[in-house]
């Protein structure tokens, strides 16, 4: 495959893909995509993995997504740069995250063994204190303060778990948080 492939016939093939599915057309942006993505991302990542993994991610989204492209609107491989662009994105702040969870890992045990018996007792205590306070919330913002929280759920787990809109998780969470720093007071985080 060469690089001389013109703007029309990249734009031809996506087209192809977003409104038949087309296969041929898929394998033709693959060839000619591929290689180069593969390139840029193994400058970025320096591992070979990584970088297939984007090339890979990279074609899945052009696949899936090509409907999307407008080629009134800019160039197709600056559309397909774009999704690659994203793909990298996406991957390095999930690396980045994981090194910061290796981080926490690693100096957990120590701060497990600088806390005494009595910072235990006195935070068991402060435990107490809040479980009564959250008691007193209405019920509805109890159990999204007790299941993100407690249950460690996320926001959107709560939502589908007590089949309501996010928006409303994310206001009764804050409207519960308010009643509670007013509670226990500015000192209490």
């Amino acid at each position: 495959m060469t690089d001389k492939i013109d703007h029309p016939q990249l734009c031809q093939w996506l087209d192809d893909v977003a409104t038949t599915r087309d296969k041929k057309a898929f394998t033709q942006l693959f060839q000619f995509f591929a290689p180069k993505i593969q390139r840029i991302a193994y400058g970025k990542f320096q591992n070979e993995t990584q970088a297939c993994e984007v090339v890979q991610e990279t074609m899945s989204n052009v696949w899936r997504k090509a409907h999307l492209f407008d080629a009134s609107k800019g160039a197709a491989t600056t559309w397909v740069y774009t999704v690659m662009r994203n793909v990298t994105f996406d991957m390095l702040r999930k690396i980045k995250g994981n090194r910061e969870d290796n981080l926490s890992d690693d100096i957990w045990p120590l701060a497990e063994q600088s806390i005494s018996n009595e910072e235990c007792f006195d935070d068991h205590l402060e435990n107490s204190q809040l479980l009564s306070v959250i008691d007193t919330l209405p019920e509805a913002q109890k159990q999204i303060v007790k299941g993100f929280y407690f249950m460690e759920m996320s926001q959107e787990q709560l939502a589908t778990h007590l089949n309501l809109p996010l928006g409303t998780i994310k206001s009764r969470l804050r409207l519960a948080l308010a009643k509670l720093k007013v509670q226990l007071g500015d000192n209490n985080d």
